[in-house]
């Protein structure tokens, strides 16, 4: 009986370490602004914002400021701005990585995560954008939350 028992307790050990969990965004790698690969893991546990930028969108003030802003208020509370270039639309992002980062700290002053330049689409999307756009449509749905500063009033 005992051995029977042993043996049900090592296949359930074998079983489970078998089972892999499913894999998710942060299980990813990217390579930062700077040229050094970086485990997205270090994200987990916080709220990530993953954008694509770019320098000469009509829309890159606004963009920048309020993406700047975000993790100005709310990156104290575990969240963070994840962006990455892309020049796949309208070729609006031809610059080199040095010359995106210097753009965006000197004219923006942004303080969140910068990657280098990918694609986000088709057959070389960089696998994170690549699980992110194959994901279950659940995972896609708009979340809405309420996040609470220290003093105990709402972000809005």
């Amino acid at each position: 009986m005992a051995v029977a028992v042993a043996a049900a307790w090592l296949l359930l050990l074998w079983a489970a370490a078998c089972v892999q969990r499913e894999r998710d965004f942060y299980d990813f790698k990217a390579v930062n602004i700077r040229g050094k690969l970086v485990s997205l893991e270090k994200y987990r546990g916080s709220v990530s914002l993953v954008v694509n930028v770019a320098s000469e969108c009509g829309f890159t003030e606004q963009h920048y400021r309020a993406l700047q802003q975000l993790q100005k208020d709310l990156g104290p509370h575990h969240f963070n701005v994840l962006a990455f270039p892309c020049n796949q639309f309208g070729q609006q992002e031809p610059d080199s990585n040095r010359e995106i980062e210097s753009f965006a700290r000197r004219t923006y002053n942004v303080s969140f995560p910068m990657f280098s330049k990918v694609a986000v689409i088709g057959t070389g999307a960089h696998p994170a954008f690549k699980y992110l756009t194959e994901s279950p449509r659940e995972l896609l749905i708009l979340m809405v939350w309420s996040l609470y500063r220290a003093s105990g009033s709402y972000y809005k």
